[in-house]
């Protein structure tokens, strides 16, 4: 099961995710097509500009905390760790504007490093990847929308379905699944940094919680719906026979859309129709 696309329009222009996402596919291509055949070649890069925890927890080679999200192991984690980006990134800067969210962004990398290093400071295996970065913005999307609508293709064998489930589910099952395949792969000596992705979802949500209790907490959900002002939600239809209010005249939470705007349906928090 992964995500698609969402349903949460937003204001502000994502020139930071965009820039981000950017960088991550240039620094890629002017590497990997070379020498990602080449695993002696491809192995001395990944020591020179990749996270090892038994150096960085020592102090040592600590540029690689910022260097190493931005590189990647393969084309599939590109492609998955982009995606991922340009669906739940550009909700979190329109929120945070842009400085806010490229520091944002940055801390979270930096959160997850530290917390795969803690988990295994003595490993000597390179970590690349924009995930643990990515995880936070996961974890910030998920504190201040928990039930957007995300589209999610889901694998059974030879058969996809996209279905349409609230982000709480969708991002609460991703975090779980980080930290039972995390405990998981202490024992069998796993390669994906699983408490990387853990501590850049708890930093994201750690980071993003001052911002939630200035937009009200609870109340944003509840006033908000956890969408950009434009994307209000509204009530259900009027009575049949009921005078449609003039839009300027209406309360802003039962306004009617003027036409070409978007009309979606009001439901709780945590999914479902209310």
């Amino acid at each position: 099961m992964f995500p698609i696309r969402d349903h949460n329009p937003s204001d502000r222009t994502p020139f930071i995710t965009w820039a981000l996402i950017a960088i991550n596919v240039v620094v890629f291509l002017s590497y990997f097509p070379g020498i990602g055949g080449q695993e002696r070649l491809l192995m001395a890069f990944y020591m020179d500009w990749a996270l090892v925890p038994a150096e960085a927890s020592q102090g040592l080679e600590l540029h690689t905390i910022i260097t190493s999200m931005f590189l990647h192991g393969g084309w599939m984690h590109i492609i998955g760790n982009m995606l991922f980006l340009y669906i739940f990134g550009d909700n979190l800067e329109d929120q945070l504007g842009h400085l806010g969210y490229l520091l944002f962004y940055l801390a979270s990398g930096v959160a997850a490093a530290f917390a795969q290093m803690a988990a295994d400071p003595s490993s000597t295996v390179p970590m690349v990847g924009a995930s643990g970065a990515i995880a936070g913005v996961m974890g910030g999307y998920l504190l201040l929308f928990p039930r957007a609508r995300v589209d999610v293709a889901l694998i059974i064998f030879v058969i996809i379905k996209v279905i349409t489930v609230p982000a709480w589910l969708m991002l609460g099952l991703w975090f779980g699944l980080q930290l039972v395949n995390g405990a998981a792969s202490e024992a069998a000596g796993g390669g994906v940094a699983y408490w990387a992705h853990a501590g850049g979802f708890v930093a994201g949500v750690v980071l993003v919680l001052p911002v939630w209790l200035r937009r009200g907490g609870p109340g944003f959900w509840r006033h908000n719906h956890g969408l950009p002002p434009h994307a209000e939600r509204f009530s259900e239809p009027p009575a049949a026979g009921a005078q449609p209010a003039r839009y300027d005249d209406a309360p802003a939470s039962t306004k009617v859309p003027r036409a070409g705007q978007r009309r979606v349906d009001r439901q709780s928090p945590w999914g479902g129709s209310r």
